[in-house]
């Protein structure tokens, strides 16, 4: 019999941009940025400019940004400026999460990367760190709804450096820090002793483990992997005090919010926006406001942090 060759598995295309490609091949740092909060988040211009000065905050931690979005059937990691305003200015362009990703990419359609697709395709470029402002988590009611965001089960399968403020307010964070714990996902809080809860401070519950040295969180992200770990590492950072919305005043957003969602029907994908929303109304779009200092804030410390770990690397080497 003639032997066979299994066929080899299609690369799937990344556009990578000269600035990030030069980054990656001489070891400095660099941090992966979602696209979906330039499409879903504030309106045209103002989420084109945020944009901006999140990637300016990413390089005043002392890493390069990377913002990643799918089009023309290739993931493209580090968006231009002018990639920037066409995805803030177009409306109708879809959010990507992992599970639609192949399809987008076969169809050749643009779309915004969320969380979990943004941390699919840093890993596929070799970028060990990914800065958001909130991750997704275990919604309130997920006993009866099974509700659970893909974030957290991309956590398991992406070996990707995630910094973030926590997750939203209006999920269950009890449940969605004992799925990390049971998904052996570590959990470290940078200089706080709470699980923050996006825009503020504190979620009513304690960290895991906080760590204070950069140089330290750095050495614990590679040694998780070094034990051989399939999946990520969740450092939180809390927004700063002066930029936070008090956390009783939204619980209490949240209560007349979540009982119109059930009344009106709104369940799944769509009740995100609906409470936060709701939240904004409530709090007189102080929770925008400190939406987008949350996003700037978190991306200087994931600068910070892939900075040391770039140095901690470099070190071993």
């Amino acid at each position: 019999m003639t032997p066979t060759t299994a066929p080899a598995h299609r690369a799937v295309p990344l556009a990578v941009s000269p600035e990030v490609a030069d980054a990656l091949h001489e070891g400095r740092p660099v941090v992966a940025l979602e696209s979906n909060v330039i499409t879903h988040g504030l309106r045209y211009p103002d989420n084109a400019a945020t944009a901006r000065k999140v990637e300016q905050a990413v390089r005043a931690g002392g890493a390069v940004p990377a913002t990643i979005a799918v089009e023309g059937g290739r993931i493209v990691v580090g968006m231009t400026d002018a990639d920037i305003d066409r995805f803030a200015s177009t409306p109708g362009i879809p959010k990507v999460s992992s599970r639609d990703l192949p399809v987008v990419l076969a169809e050749g359609r643009a779309g915004a990367l969320t969380v979990a697709s943004s941390v699919v395709a840093a890993e596929l470029a070799g970028i060990p760190f990914f800065s958001s402002a909130g991750i997704g988590g275990v919604h309130r009611g997920a006993a009866t709804t099974m509700d659970i965001s893909s974030d957290l089960v991309q956590f398991t399968r992406s070996k990707v450096a995630v910094v973030c403020a926590g997750a939203k307010k209006i999920l269950d964070l009890g449940l969605t820090l004992e799925y990390l714990e049971t998904q052996c996902v570590p959990v470290v809080s940078y200089r706080s002793d709470d699980f923050p809860a996006f825009y503020c401070v504190s979620s009513g519950f304690r960290s895991p483990v906080r760590m204070d040295d950069e140089a330290l969180i750095a050495r614990a992200i590679e040694n998780h992997w070094a034990l051989g770990n399939p999946g990520g590492f969740l450092v939180t950072t809390p927004v700063r005090p002066q930029e936070a919305i008090d956390g009783a005043e939204v619980d209490a957003a949240l209560t007349g919010a979540m009982a119109a969602a059930e009344r009106d029907g709104v369940r799944g994908q769509a009740i995100t926006k609906y409470l936060m929303r709701a939240v904004d109304a409530a709090t007189d779009g102080r929770s925008s406001r400190a939406n987008t200092a949350v996003l700037i804030s978190t991306a200087e410390v994931g600068g910070r942090l892939a900075a040391a770990h770039a140095r901690v690397r470099a070190a071993a080497s």
